[in-house]
């Protein structure tokens, strides 16, 4: 099996559900199970945050113009329906169902078009950065994929790659969150602490650190998460004695 992980950062005003994230950095949204056919997608996402935040996503998701996942810049005729399964002060869980139309498209139904059957997704929503995680056969043409993606999403979205390769371990198994931090993220993290943002007090803010390194703040702060993530837990999964947590993006 091959995975392949790669995140979406969405520009303003491109996705109703990134515009709404981008307000409340601190909620998170994570698919709990994700299935689509030719025609066809359902999926169930579990969401984090303040209350305020959750009824921000919620409303997102219940009155979006068209369906999240559809890479369509405007309206497509597609049939849409999204159900609150749980609301609390803390958690909301979604479920939706999308049936495209011949002018829709999204990632799961080019990743069939390119890696066949049979591929597993894993998301996780965080801020305008939307990441995936693909495993698939490795038959298919990972190369031919993200050109027909990047065609999809135009001017919407920058698609970055995070990972390729032989899959460590089944989809959300800790393993695949031990290994090695991409590029982009280890050059994130030496440059904050070149730059003394882990000093106590920071010698820098995330955005004067963004500046310097000329990308987005939401792109850098993304990057350092997910890098002290992955450091936790392999820091965590290597004590001795001790098994690592499973994790999913």
């Amino acid at each position: 099996m091959r995975e392949l992980a790669f995140a979406l950062e969405y520009e303003p005003g491109c996705n109703r559900v990134a515009d709404t994230l981008a307000e409340y950095p601190d909620a998170r949204i994570r698919s709990l199970s994700l299935h689509a056919t030719d025609e066809k997608l359902w999926r169930v996402d579990h969401a984090t945050g303040s209350p305020d935040a959750l009824d921000a996503i919620e409303d997102a998701f219940l009155t979006a113009d068209y369906y999240a996942d559809c890479l369509a810049t405007e309206h497509c005729g597609a049939t849409q329906s999204t159900e609150v399964l749980e609301h609390t002060d803390d958690a909301l869980v979604l479920y939706s169902y999308w049936e495209r139309t011949p002018d829709c498209n999204s990632v799961p139904h080019i990743a069939r078009d390119h890696l066949g059957d049979g591929v597993l997704f894993e998301t996780r929503h965080e801020g305008r950065h939307y990441t995936w995680r693909l495993v698939h056969s490795g038959e298919g043409d990972v190369a031919d994929f993200f050109e027909d993606l990047e065609e999809a999403v135009g001017d919407c979205a920058r698609t970055e790659m995070l990972r390729t390769g032989e899959s460590a371990a089944s989809a959300g198994d800790a393993a695949g969150e031990t290994s090695d931090l991409t590029p982009k993220q280890d050059a994130a993290l030496r440059a904050a602490v070149e730059h003394g943002y882990y000093e106590s007090p920071r010698a820098v803010d995330v955005g004067e650190l963004a500046d310097h390194l000329d990308v987005p703040r939401s792109t850098l702060t993304y990057r350092l998460r997910r890098a002290e993530e992955r450091l936790a837990k392999r820091h965590v999964a290597e004590e001795p004695g001790t098994e690592g947590p499973s994790a999913s993006l």
